[in-house]
């Protein structure tokens, strides 16, 4: 079987199509779980707890594959409340996605 390029030479191929299509990543920054009577009752205003804290790691998804874990920070020289995600953790995902 043939060796697979390292990520950084196919990151930075040019020729390769694939390179250049948009990928969506979902930032998870937690989980709830209300019995439906008390989702049904939500209305403007109302509180839903989470199952993490404001200083817990994210969850970076690409579909449903878990690929990182980071923090939320506010954007430097962000003058709107730009939310990114400085990245701590990488999941080692073998073959791929």
């Amino acid at each position: 079987m043939a060796e697979l390029p390292d990520t950084q030479t196919l990151a930075s191929d040019t020729h390769n199509p694939f390179t250049a299509v948009p990928i969506e990543i979902t930032v998870s920054v937690g989980r709830a779980r209300p019995l439906v009577r008390d989702l049904v009752m939500l209305g403007s205003n109302a509180v839903l707890t989470l199952d993490k804290r404001v200083d817990d790691p994210v969850d970076l998804f690409v579909g449903d594959k878990l690929i990182a874990r980071g923090m939320l920070e506010e954007a430097e020289d962000s003058e709107d409340g730009q939310l990114v995600v400085r990245l701590t953790e990488i999941i080692d995902l073998g073959p791929g996605i």
